[in-house]
Protein backbone atom coordinates (compact mmCIF):
# COMPACT_ATOMS: atom_id res chain seq x y z
CA UNK A 1 0.00 0.00 0.00
CA UNK A 2 1.00 3.49 -0.56
CA UNK A 3 0.19 6.95 -0.22
CA UNK A 4 0.43 10.09 -2.09
CA UNK A 5 -0.54 13.25 -0.30
CA UNK A 6 -2.21 14.04 -2.27
CA UNK A 7 -1.36 14.83 -5.60
CA UNK A 8 -2.44 13.41 -9.14
CA UNK A 9 -1.04 9.64 -9.39
CA UNK A 10 -0.38 7.80 -12.72
CA UNK A 11 -2.43 6.27 -15.35
CA UNK A 12 -1.79 3.38 -17.26
CA UNK A 13 -0.86 4.00 -21.40
CA UNK A 14 -1.77 7.36 -22.80
CA UNK A 15 0.81 10.35 -23.99
CA UNK A 16 3.53 10.85 -21.79
CA UNK A 17 5.11 14.32 -21.08
CA UNK A 18 8.66 13.67 -20.60
CA UNK A 19 9.82 16.95 -19.19
CA UNK A 20 8.97 19.96 -17.14
CA UNK A 21 10.60 23.36 -16.47
CA UNK A 22 11.22 24.26 -12.47
CA UNK A 23 10.60 27.94 -12.24
CA UNK A 24 12.56 29.46 -8.78
CA UNK A 25 11.85 32.83 -7.61
CA UNK A 26 14.91 33.81 -5.99
CA UNK A 27 16.70 33.95 -9.31
CA UNK A 28 13.86 35.22 -11.01
CA UNK A 29 13.64 32.76 -14.13
CA UNK A 30 11.62 33.62 -17.28
CA UNK A 31 10.90 33.04 -21.17
CA UNK A 32 10.59 35.94 -22.98
CA UNK A 33 9.49 36.54 -26.81
CA UNK A 34 8.51 39.48 -29.11
CA UNK A 35 5.47 38.76 -31.33
CA UNK A 36 7.20 38.55 -34.77
CA UNK A 37 3.60 38.92 -36.87
CA UNK A 38 0.54 40.39 -36.51
CA UNK A 39 -2.41 37.21 -35.43
CA UNK A 40 -5.73 37.47 -34.28
CA UNK A 41 -6.45 39.69 -31.50
CA UNK A 42 -9.78 38.49 -30.61
CA UNK A 43 -9.20 35.23 -30.23
CA UNK A 44 -6.35 32.28 -28.90
CA UNK A 45 -6.20 29.65 -25.94
CA UNK A 46 -3.44 28.99 -23.93
CA UNK A 47 -3.27 25.78 -22.25
CA UNK A 48 -0.19 24.65 -19.57
CA UNK A 49 0.43 21.98 -16.85
CA UNK A 50 1.19 23.75 -13.75
CA UNK A 51 2.42 22.13 -10.48
CA UNK A 52 3.08 24.76 -7.50
CA UNK A 53 5.74 25.53 -4.94
CA UNK A 54 4.59 28.77 -3.21
CA UNK A 55 1.74 29.65 -1.85
CA UNK A 56 0.14 33.15 -1.05
CA UNK A 57 2.14 35.82 -3.13
CA UNK A 58 -0.11 38.77 -4.35
CA UNK A 59 1.15 38.24 -8.22
CA UNK A 60 2.36 34.55 -9.32
CA UNK A 61 2.54 35.72 -12.95
CA UNK A 62 2.33 32.67 -15.37
CA UNK A 63 1.93 34.23 -18.62
CA UNK A 64 1.45 37.92 -19.93
CA UNK A 65 1.37 39.64 -23.12
CA UNK A 66 1.98 42.90 -23.21
CA UNK A 67 1.54 46.13 -25.91
CA UNK A 68 2.84 49.03 -23.41
CA UNK A 69 1.85 50.11 -19.96
CA UNK A 70 -1.88 50.47 -20.85
CA UNK A 71 -2.82 47.45 -23.24
CA UNK A 72 -1.68 44.04 -21.45
CA UNK A 73 -3.14 40.87 -20.82
CA UNK A 74 -2.08 38.24 -17.80
CA UNK A 75 -2.71 34.98 -15.98
CA UNK A 76 -1.22 34.48 -12.47
CA UNK A 77 -2.39 33.27 -9.19
CA UNK A 78 -3.38 35.69 -6.10
CA UNK A 79 -2.41 36.21 -2.26
CA UNK A 80 -5.85 34.00 -1.78
CA UNK A 81 -4.24 31.45 -4.32
CA UNK A 82 -7.11 31.77 -6.64
CA UNK A 83 -6.55 31.53 -10.65
CA UNK A 84 -6.94 34.98 -12.00
CA UNK A 85 -7.32 36.32 -15.59
CA UNK A 86 -6.76 39.98 -15.96
CA UNK A 87 -6.71 42.37 -19.11
CA UNK A 88 -6.08 46.31 -19.46
CA UNK A 89 -7.17 48.03 -22.73
CA UNK A 90 -6.38 52.37 -23.37
CA UNK A 91 -5.55 51.87 -19.45
CA UNK A 92 -9.24 50.35 -18.51
CA UNK A 93 -9.72 47.06 -17.49
CA UNK A 94 -11.71 45.08 -19.69
CA UNK A 95 -11.24 41.48 -18.49
CA UNK A 96 -11.01 40.14 -14.64
CA UNK A 97 -11.78 37.02 -13.77
CA UNK A 98 -11.03 35.42 -9.64
CA UNK A 99 -11.89 32.07 -9.37
CA UNK A 100 -13.76 31.65 -6.12
CA UNK A 101 -12.21 28.05 -5.92
CA UNK A 102 -8.42 28.15 -4.05
CA UNK A 103 -5.67 26.07 -5.20
CA UNK A 104 -3.34 25.42 -2.64
CA UNK A 105 -2.31 21.72 -3.25
CA UNK A 106 1.28 21.55 -3.74
CA UNK A 107 2.11 18.05 -4.71
CA UNK A 108 -0.22 17.78 -7.49
CA UNK A 109 -0.44 18.56 -11.29
CA UNK A 110 -3.21 21.00 -12.53
CA UNK A 111 -4.18 21.66 -16.04
CA UNK A 112 -5.22 25.03 -16.69
CA UNK A 113 -6.45 26.63 -20.16
CA UNK A 114 -8.02 30.16 -20.82
CA UNK A 115 -9.98 30.65 -24.36
CA UNK A 116 -10.39 34.00 -25.60
CA UNK A 117 -12.71 34.63 -28.23
CA UNK A 118 -14.33 38.19 -27.79
CA UNK A 119 -17.02 37.80 -31.00
CA UNK A 120 -18.85 35.48 -28.74
CA UNK A 121 -22.13 37.19 -28.18
CA UNK A 122 -23.09 36.14 -24.52
CA UNK A 123 -19.84 37.70 -22.48
CA UNK A 124 -19.49 34.62 -20.21
CA UNK A 125 -18.31 32.86 -23.11
CA UNK A 126 -15.56 35.88 -24.47
CA UNK A 127 -13.49 34.36 -21.76
CA UNK A 128 -13.44 31.03 -20.22
CA UNK A 129 -11.12 29.28 -17.68
CA UNK A 130 -10.98 25.63 -17.34
CA UNK A 131 -8.98 23.79 -14.44
CA UNK A 132 -8.47 19.84 -14.68
CA UNK A 133 -10.73 19.86 -18.04
CA UNK A 134 -13.94 21.71 -16.08
CA UNK A 135 -14.61 24.96 -16.72
CA UNK A 136 -14.66 27.62 -13.77
CA UNK A 137 -18.17 28.95 -13.73
CA UNK A 138 -18.25 31.07 -10.12
CA UNK A 139 -15.94 34.11 -10.09
CA UNK A 140 -15.65 36.58 -7.15
CA UNK A 141 -15.11 38.99 -9.91
CA UNK A 142 -16.14 39.01 -13.22
CA UNK A 143 -15.47 41.32 -15.44
CA UNK A 144 -15.75 40.67 -19.44
CA UNK A 145 -14.55 42.22 -22.72
CA UNK A 146 -17.17 43.80 -24.95
CA UNK A 147 -18.14 42.30 -27.98
CA UNK A 148 -15.62 42.46 -31.36
CA UNK A 149 -12.77 44.05 -28.49
CA UNK A 150 -9.33 43.75 -29.58
CA UNK A 151 -7.88 42.09 -26.82
CA UNK A 152 -4.07 42.63 -27.18
CA UNK A 153 -2.91 39.38 -27.63
CA UNK A 154 -1.61 38.80 -30.63
CA UNK A 155 -0.21 41.79 -31.67
CA UNK A 156 3.31 42.18 -33.89
CA UNK A 157 5.67 43.45 -31.36
CA UNK A 158 4.02 42.74 -28.42
CA UNK A 159 6.15 40.99 -25.71
CA UNK A 160 5.44 37.98 -24.37
CA UNK A 161 6.72 36.71 -21.06
CA UNK A 162 6.16 32.94 -19.44
CA UNK A 163 7.52 33.05 -15.62
CA UNK A 164 6.87 36.71 -14.93
CA UNK A 165 5.50 39.68 -16.34
CA UNK A 166 6.24 43.30 -17.59
CA UNK A 167 6.32 45.90 -15.29
CA UNK A 168 5.46 49.74 -15.93
CA UNK A 169 8.69 50.56 -16.77
CA UNK A 170 8.90 47.96 -19.92
CA UNK A 171 11.15 45.59 -17.80
CA UNK A 172 10.33 42.18 -16.53
CA UNK A 173 9.64 42.13 -12.94
CA UNK A 174 12.20 41.22 -10.60
CA UNK A 175 13.27 40.35 -7.07
CA UNK A 176 12.62 37.73 -4.53
CA UNK A 177 8.66 37.92 -4.84
CA UNK A 178 8.54 37.91 -8.73
CA UNK A 179 7.02 35.80 -11.08
CA UNK A 180 6.09 31.88 -10.93
CA UNK A 181 7.08 29.72 -8.19
CA UNK A 182 6.95 25.74 -9.47
CA UNK A 183 6.77 23.80 -12.19
CA UNK A 184 5.55 23.91 -15.67
CA UNK A 185 5.00 21.59 -18.53
CA UNK A 186 3.21 21.69 -22.01
CA UNK A 187 2.65 25.39 -22.24
CA UNK A 188 0.83 25.83 -25.75
CA UNK A 189 -0.39 28.78 -26.84
CA UNK A 190 -3.11 28.91 -29.97
CA UNK A 191 -3.06 31.94 -32.16
CA UNK A 192 -7.20 32.35 -33.98
CA UNK A 193 -9.00 29.42 -32.55
CA UNK A 194 -10.60 29.66 -28.82
CA UNK A 195 -10.33 25.81 -27.78
CA UNK A 196 -11.71 23.69 -25.09
CA UNK A 197 -9.45 21.41 -22.19
CA UNK A 198 -10.47 18.35 -24.41
CA UNK A 199 -8.18 19.51 -27.16
CA UNK A 200 -5.43 19.01 -24.46
CA UNK A 201 -6.58 16.50 -22.61
CA UNK A 202 -9.21 14.07 -21.45
CA UNK A 203 -10.20 11.90 -18.37
CA UNK A 204 -9.29 8.61 -17.95
CA UNK A 205 -11.38 6.47 -18.74
CA UNK A 206 -10.49 3.51 -15.85
CA UNK A 207 -9.15 6.13 -13.07
CA UNK A 208 -11.10 9.11 -14.46
CA UNK A 209 -8.18 11.59 -13.65
CA UNK A 210 -7.51 14.13 -15.87
CA UNK A 211 -4.15 13.32 -18.32
CA UNK A 212 -2.39 15.05 -21.03
CA UNK A 213 -2.86 13.97 -24.86
CA UNK A 214 -0.66 15.05 -27.67
CA UNK A 215 -1.04 18.34 -29.39
CA UNK A 216 0.69 17.92 -32.13
CA UNK A 217 -1.95 17.82 -34.35
CA UNK A 218 -3.51 21.59 -33.59
CA UNK A 219 -2.84 24.36 -35.53
CA UNK A 220 -0.70 27.08 -33.73
CA UNK A 221 -1.29 29.78 -35.87
CA UNK A 222 0.87 32.79 -36.43
CA UNK A 223 2.01 33.73 -33.17
CA UNK A 224 1.15 30.25 -31.65
CA UNK A 225 3.62 27.87 -29.93
CA UNK A 226 4.36 24.62 -28.05
CA UNK A 227 6.84 24.06 -25.17
CA UNK A 228 7.39 21.45 -24.69
CA UNK A 229 11.17 21.64 -22.18
CA UNK A 230 12.89 18.40 -23.74
CA UNK A 231 15.45 20.14 -24.95
CA UNK A 232 17.73 21.15 -22.32
CA UNK A 233 19.99 23.26 -24.26
CA UNK A 234 17.54 25.16 -25.79
CA UNK A 235 14.72 25.31 -23.12
CA UNK A 236 12.41 28.48 -24.92
CA UNK A 237 12.24 25.99 -27.91
CA UNK A 238 8.73 26.00 -29.88
CA UNK A 239 8.36 21.70 -30.40
CA UNK A 240 5.96 23.30 -33.16
CA UNK A 241 7.64 26.23 -35.09
CA UNK A 242 10.16 28.52 -34.75
CA UNK A 243 8.53 31.13 -32.51
CA UNK A 244 11.08 30.28 -29.65
CA UNK A 245 11.38 31.98 -26.14
CA UNK A 246 14.65 33.44 -24.89
CA UNK A 247 15.81 32.37 -21.51
CA UNK A 248 16.68 34.36 -18.31
CA UNK A 249 17.92 32.84 -15.21
CA UNK A 250 17.30 29.66 -16.47
CA UNK A 251 19.83 26.69 -16.92
CA UNK A 252 19.87 23.00 -17.56
CA UNK A 253 19.65 21.71 -14.04
CA UNK A 254 15.90 23.58 -14.71
CA UNK A 255 14.98 20.96 -16.94
CA UNK A 256 12.57 18.44 -14.55
CA UNK A 257 11.57 14.85 -15.32
CA UNK A 258 8.69 15.60 -12.36
CA UNK A 259 5.55 15.75 -14.80
CA UNK A 260 1.96 16.05 -15.15
CA UNK A 261 2.27 12.13 -16.01
CA UNK A 262 4.82 11.04 -13.46
CA UNK A 263 4.76 12.94 -10.42
CA UNK A 264 7.74 13.13 -8.33
CA UNK A 265 8.29 14.28 -4.37
CA UNK A 266 9.27 17.49 -3.30
CA UNK A 267 9.36 19.02 0.38
CA UNK A 268 5.93 19.13 1.87
CA UNK A 269 6.27 23.06 2.78
CA UNK A 270 2.80 22.63 4.76
CA UNK A 271 3.78 20.82 7.31
CA UNK A 272 7.41 20.81 8.59
CA UNK A 273 8.33 21.84 12.20
CA UNK A 274 9.73 25.06 12.61
CA UNK A 275 9.23 28.13 10.45
CA UNK A 276 12.60 29.07 10.05
CA UNK A 277 13.21 27.53 6.63
CA UNK A 278 13.66 28.86 3.06
CA UNK A 279 12.04 26.57 1.21
CA UNK A 280 14.13 27.08 -3.05
CA UNK A 281 14.39 25.30 -6.22
CA UNK A 282 10.58 24.65 -6.59
CA UNK A 283 10.62 22.61 -2.49
CA UNK A 284 13.93 20.61 -3.31
CA UNK A 285 16.09 22.71 -1.48
CA UNK A 286 16.01 23.71 2.20
CA UNK A 287 17.56 26.70 3.85
CA UNK A 288 17.74 27.29 7.69
CA UNK A 289 17.31 30.94 7.84
CA UNK A 290 16.49 31.65 11.49
CA UNK A 291 18.25 30.88 15.24
CA UNK A 292 19.33 27.79 15.93
CA UNK A 293 16.85 25.29 16.63
CA UNK A 294 15.41 21.95 15.87
CA UNK A 295 13.66 21.96 12.56
CA UNK A 296 12.34 18.89 10.21
CA UNK A 297 10.96 18.28 6.55
CA UNK A 298 8.83 16.09 5.71
CA UNK A 299 8.32 15.23 1.49
CA UNK A 300 5.14 14.79 0.03
CA UNK A 301 4.70 11.05 -0.80
CA UNK A 302 4.94 8.22 1.77
CA UNK A 303 4.91 4.24 0.89
CA UNK A 304 4.75 1.64 3.60
CA UNK A 305 5.63 -1.80 0.61
CA UNK A 306 8.56 -1.47 -2.13
CA UNK A 307 12.01 -0.75 -2.20
CA UNK A 308 12.81 2.98 -2.90
CA UNK A 309 15.72 4.70 -3.57
CA UNK A 310 16.69 8.80 -3.61
CA UNK A 311 20.16 11.06 -2.50
CA UNK A 312 20.31 14.21 -0.48
CA UNK A 313 23.09 16.93 -1.09
CA UNK A 314 24.62 18.18 1.60
CA UNK A 315 25.15 22.53 0.55
CA UNK A 316 26.43 23.76 3.96
CA UNK A 317 26.41 21.24 6.99
CA UNK A 318 27.92 23.73 9.39
CA UNK A 319 27.71 23.01 12.79
CA UNK A 320 26.41 19.90 14.33
CA UNK A 321 23.33 17.67 14.32
CA UNK A 322 21.95 17.37 10.91
CA UNK A 323 20.21 13.81 10.57
CA UNK A 324 19.07 12.23 7.25
CA UNK A 325 16.12 9.77 7.11
CA UNK A 326 12.91 8.60 7.42
CA UNK A 327 9.88 8.91 9.67
CA UNK A 328 6.20 7.37 10.52
CA UNK A 329 3.66 9.65 9.26
CA UNK A 330 2.70 10.20 12.79
CA UNK A 331 5.42 12.00 13.49
CA UNK A 332 4.84 13.28 10.18
CA UNK A 333 1.64 15.11 10.90
CA UNK A 334 2.49 16.57 14.25
CA UNK A 335 4.13 19.15 13.00
CA UNK A 336 5.34 20.14 16.52
CA UNK A 337 7.40 17.18 16.24
CA UNK A 338 11.16 19.12 15.33
CA UNK A 339 13.56 16.24 15.67
CA UNK A 340 14.51 12.43 15.40
CA UNK A 341 15.42 12.52 18.72
CA UNK A 342 11.61 12.25 20.16
CA UNK A 343 9.86 9.52 21.94
CA UNK A 344 6.50 7.87 20.77
CA UNK A 345 7.54 7.58 17.10
CA UNK A 346 9.08 5.53 14.25
CA UNK A 347 11.99 7.66 13.00
CA UNK A 348 15.29 6.34 11.70
CA UNK A 349 18.09 8.89 10.24
CA UNK A 350 21.86 8.95 9.56
CA UNK A 351 23.96 11.72 11.88
CA UNK A 352 26.49 14.19 10.31
CA UNK A 353 28.47 14.57 13.28
CA UNK A 354 30.00 11.23 13.68
CA UNK A 355 28.11 9.25 10.98
CA UNK A 356 26.08 7.80 14.49
CA UNK A 357 22.40 6.73 13.54
CA UNK A 358 19.61 7.64 15.28
CA UNK A 359 16.45 6.06 16.25
CA UNK A 360 12.99 6.77 18.21
CA UNK A 361 10.81 4.22 18.44
CA UNK A 362 7.59 3.97 20.66
CA UNK A 363 9.27 6.34 23.25
CA UNK A 364 13.35 5.27 23.16
CA UNK A 365 15.72 6.51 21.75
CA UNK A 366 19.09 5.29 20.81
CA UNK A 367 22.36 7.13 19.24
CA UNK A 368 24.60 4.13 18.10
CA UNK A 369 27.93 3.77 16.00
CA UNK A 370 27.25 3.06 12.40
CA UNK A 371 29.86 4.90 9.71
CA UNK A 372 31.52 7.97 8.43
CA UNK A 373 30.01 11.63 9.03
CA UNK A 374 28.84 13.65 6.65
CA UNK A 375 29.68 17.40 5.53
CA UNK A 376 29.68 19.74 2.94
CA UNK A 377 29.00 18.78 -0.75
CA UNK A 378 28.90 14.84 0.50
CA UNK A 379 25.63 13.18 -1.58
CA UNK A 380 23.72 10.94 0.77
CA UNK A 381 21.78 8.08 -0.49
CA UNK A 382 19.10 6.35 0.83
CA UNK A 383 17.95 2.69 0.03
CA UNK A 384 14.31 2.14 1.58
CA UNK A 385 13.47 -1.67 1.82
CA UNK A 386 9.99 -1.50 3.02
CA UNK A 387 9.09 -5.46 2.05
CA UNK A 388 12.22 -6.32 4.60
CA UNK A 389 11.70 -3.65 6.90
CA UNK A 390 15.27 -2.54 6.41
CA UNK A 391 17.15 0.90 5.72
CA UNK A 392 20.81 1.56 4.52
CA UNK A 393 22.50 4.94 3.88
CA UNK A 394 25.71 5.21 1.61
CA UNK A 395 28.28 8.33 1.70
CA UNK A 396 29.14 9.66 -1.57
CA UNK A 397 28.12 6.03 -3.04
CA UNK A 398 29.75 3.77 -0.35
CA UNK A 399 27.11 1.79 1.64
CA UNK A 400 28.27 2.29 5.45
CA UNK A 401 28.96 -0.27 7.37
CA UNK A 402 29.20 -2.56 4.54
CA UNK A 403 26.01 -2.84 3.78
CA UNK A 404 23.89 -4.59 0.91
CA UNK A 405 20.60 -3.10 0.36
CA UNK A 406 20.18 -6.15 -2.35
CA UNK A 407 20.35 -8.80 0.24
CA UNK A 408 16.97 -8.60 0.95
CA UNK A 409 15.68 -10.48 4.47
CA UNK A 410 19.03 -10.99 5.76
CA UNK A 411 20.06 -7.24 5.57
CA UNK A 412 23.64 -7.22 5.24
CA UNK A 413 25.02 -3.97 6.97
CA UNK A 414 21.69 -2.01 7.36
CA UNK A 415 21.51 0.65 9.48
CA UNK A 416 18.35 -0.42 10.81
CA UNK A 417 15.65 -3.14 10.95
CA UNK A 418 12.21 -0.79 10.95
CA UNK A 419 9.16 -0.99 12.61
CA UNK A 420 7.00 -2.73 9.86
CA UNK A 421 3.07 -2.16 8.82
CA UNK A 422 4.07 1.91 9.12
CA UNK A 423 4.03 4.31 6.26
CA UNK A 424 7.30 6.01 6.01
CA UNK A 425 7.93 9.96 4.13
CA UNK A 426 11.26 10.75 3.41
CA UNK A 427 12.52 13.44 6.27
CA UNK A 428 15.76 15.57 7.42
CA UNK A 429 16.09 17.29 10.80
CA UNK A 430 18.56 20.35 11.07
CA UNK A 431 19.57 21.81 14.13
CA UNK A 432 21.56 24.99 12.86
CA UNK A 433 20.64 28.01 11.01
CA UNK A 434 23.32 27.78 8.46
CA UNK A 435 22.20 24.06 7.64
CA UNK A 436 21.28 24.31 3.55
CA UNK A 437 20.03 20.63 1.67
CA UNK A 438 18.86 19.55 -1.30
CA UNK A 439 16.86 16.46 -2.28
CA UNK A 440 17.17 14.29 -5.21
CA UNK A 441 14.22 11.81 -5.68
CA UNK A 442 15.02 11.30 -9.50
CA UNK A 443 14.40 14.86 -10.65
CA UNK A 444 17.68 16.77 -9.75
CA UNK A 445 17.76 20.70 -9.79
CA UNK A 446 21.52 20.30 -9.19
CA UNK A 447 24.26 18.81 -11.57
CA UNK A 448 24.57 15.15 -12.16
CA UNK A 449 27.82 13.84 -13.33
CA UNK A 450 26.89 10.53 -13.96
CA UNK A 451 23.70 9.88 -14.18
CA UNK A 452 22.17 7.10 -13.17
CA UNK A 453 18.37 6.01 -13.62
CA UNK A 454 16.32 3.28 -11.62
CA UNK A 455 15.41 -0.32 -13.60
CA UNK A 456 12.22 1.34 -15.14
CA UNK A 457 14.55 4.10 -16.52
CA UNK A 458 13.12 6.12 -14.08
CA UNK A 459 14.98 9.13 -12.39
CA UNK A 460 18.34 10.73 -12.69
CA UNK A 461 20.97 10.14 -9.62
CA UNK A 462 24.33 10.78 -9.14
CA UNK A 463 25.29 6.95 -7.98
CA UNK A 464 24.05 3.38 -8.82
CA UNK A 465 20.48 2.65 -8.03
CA UNK A 466 20.51 -0.93 -6.39
CA UNK A 467 18.99 -3.90 -8.20
CA UNK A 468 15.90 -3.87 -7.18
CA UNK A 469 14.84 -0.55 -5.97
CA UNK A 470 12.79 2.26 -7.80
CA UNK A 471 12.27 6.15 -8.04
CA UNK A 472 9.71 7.28 -5.53
CA UNK A 473 7.54 8.89 -8.43
CA UNK A 474 3.53 7.56 -9.17
CA UNK A 475 4.16 5.71 -12.16
CA UNK A 476 6.78 3.13 -9.89
CA UNK A 477 4.51 3.57 -7.05
CA UNK A 478 1.24 2.58 -9.07
CA UNK A 479 3.29 -0.89 -10.56
CA UNK A 480 5.52 -1.44 -6.91
CA UNK A 481 3.64 0.02 -4.09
Amino acid sequence: MSIIIPANSAVSGGFDVANSLMFDKPSNPYLTRTNGGNGSETKGTYSVWLKRAKLGDASDYMWHTSEDTNNDIKILTNSDNNFRVRGINNGSVVVNLISDREFKDITAWYHLVVAFDSTQGTAANRVKMYINGVQETSFSSSTYPSQNLNLKINQSGDRRTIGTAYDNGGSPVSGPNAGWSGYMAEAVWIDGTALSPTDFGEFDEDSLIWKPISVSGLTFGTNGFYLDFEDSSALGNDAAGSNNFSVSGITATDQGLDTCTNNFPTINQLNYGSSGYTFAEANTSIIANSGDGWRTTYATIAASSGKWYWEQKILDASGSSHYIGITDIDVAANTATNEFENGGVSAYAYRSDDGKKVTSVSGSTALTSYGTGFTTNNIVGIAMDLDNSKIYFSLNGTWQNSGNPESGATGTGAAFTITSGKLYTPATATYNTSNEYIYNFGSPYFAISSGNADGNGYGNFEYTVPSGYFSLNTKNLAEYG
